[in-house]
């Protein structure tokens, strides 16, 4: 069939892909037997979903939704991140969160969606709200170019400060 071939394929590119690159055995999901093309729907789909349910939030907040805007956003943002258990695991990604190189992204980065909530629900103001979701996607951003070798120097130097 046509639908076994192609590039969505990655059972037959078992050769090409190392299992353990990106699909390490200790996946969060590996009880559930899922194969290495199931785990990588199941990344692209919370990958996908969360990115929708972080639009829908933003334009809640736009018609003065403040609350649902934090809620969803926030959702959104985390299973996103969730997603990584099918690809490499949680506690892998929790250990590769906290390494020296990348915790202090990691920090500002659950710190900031901590603070959208506050900003929704006991401050109450917009303007914070998106202040710390631009800090949160910042801190995102330092934190996913930690993984990318000389990423973080490539940046630093395009901005003029290294």
């Amino acid at each position: 069939m046509a639908s076994s071939k192609g590039w969505f394929n990655l059972e037959a590119a078992s050769s090409v892909i190392p299992d353990n690159q990106f699909f390490e055995g200790d996946s969060a999901f590996s009880f559930l037997g899922l194969t290495r093309t199931q785990r990588l729907y199941g990344f692209v789909g919370c990958l996908v979903t969360g990115f929708i349910l972080s639009i829908i939030g933003s334009a809640l907040l736009f018609i003065g939704l403040l609350g649902s805007f934090a809620l969803l956003y926030v959702l959104g943002t985390i299973i996103s991140l969730v997603g990584t258990g099918f690809l490499i695991g949680f506690f892998k990604q929790l250990k590769l969160m906290f390494k020296p190189v990348r915790v202090l992204a990691t920090i500002i980065f659950l710190g900031s969606i901590v603070l959208v909530f506050v900003g929704a629900f006991v401050i109450g103001s917009d303007l914070l709200c998106i202040l710390f979701v631009i800090i949160e996607y910042l801190a995102y951003t330092w934190y996913t170019l930690s993984y990318i070798p000389y990423a973080r120097t490539a940046v630093l130097k395009m901005v003029g400060m290294s």
